[in-house]
């Protein structure tokens, strides 16, 4: 085995923050409380797994493949809230600042990335440990060798 390798759903898991801590704003009144969230959720991953390699994948804006495929794609889900797109470019730059990769890419979605590098990294021997608040990515193609749910 060569190396374990982190790879985290920061889309999943901005939802989840957004949703988890009550509104908190800044002194300017721009709100806060996902990027608050997030961090905590990877300061307590660096903390608690001391991982030595990990990547965060965010979704990309606007359409993705799957709608050429399917026009009913995410159809009946709503928009996302505009207090919560406004404090996404702030999660983006302290992924950024820290020095964690970001995986990003035109008309795909973060799980798909995901997917994509565990089996390329798992194939090359690396054990993949795929954070992640959705519990479907543990099902994909069995490439996985460990899924945490957060």
């Amino acid at each position: 085995m060569k190396d374990e390798i982190y790879l985290i759903d920061g889309s999943a898991y901005i939802y989840r923050a957004y949703h988890a801590i009550a509104p908190l704003s800044n002194s300017s009144g721009m709100p806060t409380h996902a990027v608050l969230g997030f961090i905590n959720i990877i300061k307590r991953i660096m903390r608690e797994r001391e991982p030595r390699f990990l990547a965060v994948a965010f979704d990309s804006r606007g359409k993705v493949f799957r709608h050429d495929l399917y026009d009913e794609y995410k159809a009946n889900r709503p928009p996302m809230p505009e207090d919560l797109s406004v404090q996404i470019p702030y999660i983006q730059q302290y992924v950024e600042n820290a020095g964690i990769p970001i995986l990003k890419e035109t008309g795909v979605e973060a799980d798909d990335l995901i997917a994509s590098a565990a089996l390329r990294l798992s194939r090359g021997g690396n054990r993949v440990v795929i954070v992640s608040g959705i519990r479907t990515c543990c099902s994909w193609w069995g490439i996985i060798l460990s899924c945490g749910i957060q």
